[in-house]
């Protein structure tokens, strides 16, 4: 797979053997090598890797710093910081190590680069998420930044950690080359009134939170078939009264790439139950959305819906 001038490969194998620029180190903000991929790189490359980590720690969690390799084939260690001391870690620290990381490899300016699977040792992140996660982190960076990058290396030890990464970083790369193009995007959204509350989803795959329920426009689909077949997937609702309410596009309103959200409003008929794209749904109250934990720009969303429906009052 290429993006531009980067080859990107996805290889079974140890990353401590391998003779790129730099490998990434799933680090703690501190910059201890205990366990995990950063103990195995210091047994194979030896303590000073680590001494020079820690002088140059702690640094913010998300955060990325190089060292030497010590005695590894590779030239540099990049210690991309998933988790603090405690060892936990989600979506955003992963996200944003995987951004530093890359970013450090630029300022290094070296030309190959190899990583593990963030988060998903210590931190027991899933490796699905994380594989996806960091594909939309690499696809994001070589998009948009002058990169001396030449390759890019997912190296997984594991067969497991293998197979999934092969499949997940391929398909999602391969899908938004080939099918999505360049972007921005039209998603579709939709603020779905029943028995007097709104429907959200839980969102199964990475920006993980709640959501309203939506999706991307496919090819010759026109906005009202693209939100009445997404919401018919998530939510398993037909709808009625269905309004166009406002466009959302700020950029970095999605951490993935730009999108364009077209919001629509409507009644729901049926019985709301989460389809194949949601991992959970729930009816909730409009007063209750500052104690949900909303995806992308959606509780501006829901704010700016419930202004609406006040100056409408006003104006009657």
């Amino acid at each position: 797979m290429r993006i531009g001038n980067c080859g990107i490969k996805i290889i079974y194998g140890d990353i401590t053997d391998m003779a790129v620029d730099a490998i990434v180190n799933a680090a703690n903000n501190v910059l201890l090598m205990g366990g995990g991929v950063a103990g195995a790189i210091k047994r194979k490359g030896g303590r000073s890797i680590e001494d020079e980590a820690v002088k140059k720690g702690p640094i913010e969690i998300g955060g990325a710093v190089a060292t030497l390799a010590g005695t590894l084939k590779a030239r540099y260690v990049i210690h991309a910081a998933t988790m603090g001391i405690d060892s936990k870690t989600d979506e955003i620290k992963i996200r944003n190590s995987c951004r530093s990381a890359l970013r450090v490899a630029d300022e290094l300016k070296i030309k190959s680069v190899a990583f593990p699977a963030l988060g998903c040792g210590v931190g027991g992140f899933p490796l699905k998420a994380s594989a996806k996660i960091m594909a939309q982190e690499v696809m994001k960076h070589l998009r948009e930044t002058k990169t001396s990058l030449e390759e890019i290396i997912f190296c997984m030890r594991e067969k497991e950690a293998y197979e999934i990464f092969d499949k997940n970083v391929a398909g999602y790369i391969d899908y938004m080359l080939t099918k999505q193009q360049r972007g921005p995007f039209v998603a579709v959204d939709a603020i779905i009134d029943i028995d007097g509350g709104i429907v959200i989803i839980e969102r199964s795959n990475p920006p993980f939170g709640w959501a309203l329920p939506g999706g991307f426009v496919d090819n010759y689909e026109s906005l009202e078939d693209a939100v009445r077949r997404e919401m018919k997937e998530e939510t398993c609702l037909e709808l009625s009264d269905l309004r166009q309410f406002h466009a959302y596009s700020k950029p970095g309103r999605d951490p993935r790439f730009h999108t364009i959200g077209i919001v629509f409003t409507a009644k729901g008929k049926g019985t709301p139950k989460a389809g194949d794209d949601a991992a959970n749904l729930k009816v909730i109250k409009l007063t209750d959305i500052d104690k949900i934990p909303f995806a992308f720009d959606h509780k501006q969303v829901l704010e700016d819906y419930i202004a609406s429906k006040r100056d409408s009052r006003l104006q009657v």
